[in-house]
């Protein structure tokens, strides 16, 4: 462990190799992610029914994967095999965009990169869990989310200085994001594995009924949030089509980055001290509002402000909500439980990208944010009511 007292006590050597693979791999992902609308609408003449089908896939296919690998995770009773082959596969893929002429093959390129991303993602936040005094699970979470959310801070700006200073073409962003992603898959290579309990093979179905009912009905208010989140890609467009430049949408996502960066680390230390759920309902609500705004507001300037609050949801709901999964998931079954919580979100947010593709190219842009903001509301909602802080103290 790093120390028994102070800001970092109860945290280990695991514990920062893995916040770092996290910087370096969001570096990878992030130098991409606000390039790709604007590339799908612009350079391939791609309609917003085409980003919302890429998008909804992405983040579906990443989710479902960290449930599926969660729990392969935790029948083989291993964590950083799984790991390193979604880190490898990740890195692989994310230049495959560069050489894309149509959609299409956007898609496929970004199909292989979340399921790299999603296949590492379940085993790699067991590890996490698996690295820190029990105590201290949300610092852990809550460095290893520090380091996602400076690595998508980080990201944007080095696609600003290559557009802007190196004057590269946007495709050269995509093959130059493998560096990073080989970074992350080094530092993965270097984290020792502890060993895992391994229970009576019959214990490992990752069937509901293993789990508490405080996590299913978590679920259930993860899924109505999902059926809302259509996907920051949209966030993008919007601010692009409000009059904001490429550079200046990207610099306005690395402000969202940065202030989820901040937050991260202490939301984590103060979910150990005063509980998960009252932060991630927090986290659901500063959402709420936020897509409120988008619908409302046609003021670059407001857009601006509301994309850069949503980092604060970012970083407390990224670091309380798996910390929250995992306090109510069987220790054997960890990586399945956080796991089958992303899955339920990503599906959801499948369908929600999906219909806010359509309603975007019917010109109801208004539409997709509302229907974001109730989402948010309603899972709230549901957390508040259904989840009690007695249950998940005890569970």
């Amino acid at each position: 462990m790093i120390g028994e007292r102070g800001p970092f006590a109860g945290l280990s050597r695991n514990t920062v190799l893995l916040a770092l693979a996290s910087l370096f791999s969001d570096i990878a992902a992030e130098m991409l992610y606000p390039v790709v609308p604007i590339f799908l609408t612009q350079t391939l003449r791609a309609g917003g029914g085409a980003v919302g089908l890429i998008e909804g896939v992405a983040v579906a296919t990443r989710n479902l994967a960290m449930g599926i690998s969660g729990q392969v995770s935790d029948r083989l009773a291993r964590r950083k095999p799984i790991a390193l082959v979604g880190y490898a596969l990740a890195a692989v893929a994310k230049p495959m965009t560069g050489l894309a002429v149509g959609w299409p093959a956007v898609l496929g390129a970004r199909f292989a990169d979340r399921l790299g991303s999603g296949v590492r993602t379940a085993p790699r936040d067991a590890l996490v869990a698996a690295s820190a005094d029990p105590a201290h699970q949300g610092k852990a979470f809550g460095l290893e989310g520090a380091g996602d959310n400076a690595g998508a801070f980080i990201g944007p700006l080095l696609a600003v200085a290559l557009i802007s200073l190196a004057a590269a073409p946007l495709r050269w962003i995509f093959f130059l994001s493998a560096v990073p992603g080989i970074i992350a898959f080094c530092l993965v290579v270097l984290v020792k594995e502890p060993s895992v309990a391994m229970p009576p093979k019959a214990t490992l179905d990752v069937a509901p009924a293993r789990f508490s009912l405080a996590w299913r009905r978590y679920l259930l208010a993860t899924a109505l949030f999902g059926l809302g989140k259509s996907g920051n890609a949209f966030l993008i467009l919007r601010a692009n089509e409000l009059g904001l430049s490429l550079i200046d949408t990207i610099l306005v996502y690395a402000g969202y980055n940065l202030l989820a960066a901040l937050i991260s680390y202490p939301a984590g230390a103060l979910s150990d001290r005063f509980g998960r759920r009252n932060l991630v309902i927090a986290a659901l609500c500063i959402f709420a509002v936020s897509y409120c705004g988008f619908a409302l507001s046609r003021s670059p300037l407001v857009v601006s402000a509301l994309f850069v609050l949503l980092g604060a949801h970012q970083g407390v709901y990224r670091t309380a909500g798996k910390a929250l999964a995992s306090d109510l998931s069987p220790p054997a079954l960890r990586a399945g439980g956080i796991g089958w919580f992303s899955a339920v979100g990503g599906l959801c947010a499948l369908v929600a990208a999906l219909v806010a593709g359509q309603l975007w190219d019917h010109h109801l842009r208004g539409v997709v944010f509302v229907i974001g903001a109730v989402g948010a509301a309603a899972g709230a909602a549901a957390l508040a009511l259904l989840v009690g802080a007695r249950e998940v103290a005890e569970a």
